[in-house]
This record gives C-alpha cells, sequence and structure tokens, in this order.
C-alpha cells in the first residue's frame, strides 16, 4: 500500500461534473493529486474481511435483538418491535460501507460500520472507474459496485414504483440518491426521487402518499432511522405498509453500540478493535457516540493528551469506547478504508484522508488502483 503523489487531469473539473459529481471542489474533497496503489493480496484480504466483519454484524443483531438490549444501544422504546419486526422478516437491505484501518501490513481493523445511508456512492463506483481509465488504463481497480447496486436491485423484488427519498437542501444526499435512481433504471425498476419533505400521510387511507396522492409502495430513504423514530413521520411506519430500504433493523448495524456487542461475541478477533460501553478497561481509546455522523463529537483519548473531531449535536443517547486504531500515515495524512458491502457481498473501496486522525466531512476523497 503506497501514497503516489500525481498531477491532476487538466480537464478534470469537466470529467466530474459531467457524470453529476457537482460537489467535487467544496473544500477541495475530489483529491487526485494523489491516489494509493494496493496489490492484489491486499485487496483480497480486504475483500475478505469485509465479507467476514458483515457475517459477524449479522451475528450481532440477532443477538441484541434476542437478548432485549435495543434499549442499552439508545433506541427508543417505541422503536423496539419496529426493529424486531424488520428483523423476523429478514427484510432484505441494499448496500452498506465499513470504515476500516489498514496500512497494507497488520490485518484491516473495523472502525465502524456505515450501514444505514453511507453516501459517497457515485464518487466510489463510477468517478474513481473514470479516474482509472485516465490515468492507469492498465491497472485494476476494487470496484465492482455500480453492477453489484444493478443487480441487488434486481434481487430485492421491489414491486411497483420506488420513491428514492433525501432531504431537499442537501447536495450531497442529492447526488447519491440520484445515482441511487440510475442504478434502480438499469435494473429495470421505476424509480424516480422524492424529498422527505414531500412525503405525506393520508390518515383516511392508512399509508404515506407523494405530492400527487399516489401510495409509496417503496421507500428508499436517505435518512437515518434514528431521526426517524423521534419524528411524527415514524408514528406510521407500522401501519404504512410501506416497504423501506434500508429495513428497519440496520439502525442496530448504524449504532456504534454494535462495537462493545461485536467484541462480546468475537473477543479478539483480528479484524476488530476491543470496544466497550464504560472506559474502564482502556487507557488509549476513541469515544464514540451510538449515534454519530461524520466524526463529529468523537474523542480520541491518547497517550499525547485528549483530541476531537468535529463539533455536532450528538452523545445524547450516550458514548462507546473504542481501543484507538493503529492508524496509517502517508505524507502526514491518516488514510481510512471505505469497503462496501451488497447484499452480503464486497463490492469495492474508496478512500478518505485528512491531516487529522478523525475522518469528516471535510476530508478528501482520494482514488485508488491495484496492480
Amino acid at each position: 500500500m503506497q501514497r503516489l503523489t500525481l498531477t491532476p487531469r487538466p480537464d478534470k473539473a469537466s470529467k466530474l461534473e459531467a457524470i453529476g459529481l457537482s460537489f467535487h471542489a467544496w473544500d477541495d474533497y475530489w483529491n487526485e493529486a494523489a491516489c494509493y496503489r494496493f496489490n492484489a493480496q491486499q485487496v483480497d484480504e480486504l475483500e475478505a474481511a469485509t465479507e467476514e466483519l458483515h457475517a459477524m454484524c449479522l451475528q450481532a443483531v440477532g443477538h441484541v435483538i434476542a437478548q432485549g438490549r435495543l434499549a442499552q444501544l439508545g433506541f427508543p422504546k417505541q422503536a423496539h418491535a419496529l426493529i424486531d419486526a424488520s428483523w423476523q422478516k429478514r427484510e432484505p437491505s441494499l448496500y452498506g460501507r465499513f470504515d476500516l484501518a489498514y496500512d497494507g501490513h497488520s490485518p484491516p481493523r473495523m472502525l465502524e460500520y456505515n450501514a444505514d445511508t453511507p453516501t459517497s456512492l457515485l464518487e466510489s463506483a463510477v468517478a474513481q472507474w473514470y479516474w482509472l481509465q485516465n490515468v492507469f488504463p492498465q491497472a485494476d481497480q476494487f470496484n465492482s459496485l455500480h453492477e453489484r447496486l444493478v443487480e441487488r436491485w434486481q434481487q430485492l423484488g421491489v414491486q411497483g414504483p420506488l420513491h428514492i427519498a433525501s432531504l431537499d437542501d442537501n447536495e450531497e444526499d442529492w447526488v447519491c440518491t440520484h445515482y441511487l435512481i440510475e442504478t434502480a433504471l438499469q435494473a429495470g425498476l421505476q424509480a424516480e426521487h422524492i424529498t422527505l419533505e414531500n412525503i405525506g400521510w393520508n390518515a383516511a387511507q392508512q399509508r404515506y402518499v407523494d405530492m400527487a396522492q399516489k401510495p409509496i409502495t417503496t421507500l428508499f430513504k436517505l435518512y437515518p432511522w434514528e431521526w426517524i423514530f423521534q419524528e411524527p413521520f415514524g408514528q406510521h411506519i407500522a401501519a404504512s405498509q410501506t416497504r423501506f430500504i434500508e429495513p428497519a433493523w440496520k439502525a442496530v448495524l448504524s449504532c456504534k453500540g454494535i462495537l462493545p456487542v461485536l467484541w462480546e461475541l468475537f473477543e479478539g478477533h483480528p479484524n476488530l478493535l476491543p470496544a466497550y460501553f464504560e472506559p474502564g478497561q482502556l487507557q488509549h481509546y476513541a469515544r464514540k457516540p451510538l449515534f454519530s455522523r461524520e466524526g463529529a463529537n468523537v474523542q480520541l483519548h491518547t497517550p499525547q493528551g485528549l483530541s476531537a473531531g468535529a463539533e455536532g449535536p450528538y452523545g445524547a443517547e450516550g458514548f462507546v469506547f473504542q481501543a484507538l486504531a493503529p492508524m496509517p500515515q502517508f505524507d502526514g495524512r491518516y488514510p481510512v478504508i471505505g469497503s462496501w458491502i451488497v447484499g452480503d457481498s464486497a463490492a469495492g473501496m474508496c478512500l478518505r484522508e485528512d491531516t487529522r486522525p478523525v475522518t469528516t466531512n471535510m476530508s478528501q476523497f482520494v482514488p485508488h488502483f491495484f496492480e
């Protein structure tokens, strides 16, 4: 695993905008002045670890629900029956992304599982693939994400129109959901975008509807379950008969509380870091809110002292404490590997890097290849 310094393509802006990556220049988000090179053995290791971690996570969800531990993970009582029913039906999921610490030598270590609302799809599936064709056309890339998403939509058995929803004022989410629409259309589905603000409730018919009063039979929502559980919108889900993608049980995996549960079940596993609901067993650790996004409200208690991620609104439900990962540094930057899972299969990876050891929404996306 190496970090290489490159000269960006002179027409990179027009190429990125042509595929819909409209926010590539925000805070230099898309960085092709560098890239990461892997070998085939390292890619195989990442692929195997991703699928093994996913299988372990599914076991952990079953354990949490069977042992009645949803409250310990911060879920309100009104959400328990919905999560339980979703799991008992084994409602199928679309995709997720593990965040892994990896240096190319030691085993990949799981930092967290973005199982409910992971973004960076267009960048991972399309933008870095076209970059590869332009810059390293003889090389390969760990990237079957687009094909697997199309195939997965076909496997999900969606009946009728598919509504894909995001917030009205979030451009990153808009880009991600419109890319998902493209994959659904290629899978032969009827798919259209709707803003979350435009989803209504028809009390007489007991169903969610769009602005034309058409029933929403299947809804992909790029909006966290833990927020839905707290809002009036969520009160009608059980009665609505709407099929949700991702299903409610995915909220358990997106909660950082899954980290100590995994350590309880698989203590010593080489792809896990020690994690607990209390810090007492750790001298140096990352304190993570049960529910947080983009590194917000994360604190690192290191031998050098305390450092923190971005400010944010998270932490009211509680925290978990995870042993510090041995984060690699390349040219003064800390890369985190995002390893994608579609269905139950590893589907590719992306990298975000930062000069700080906590990845945030300001961290740069850097492409990769392998030989």
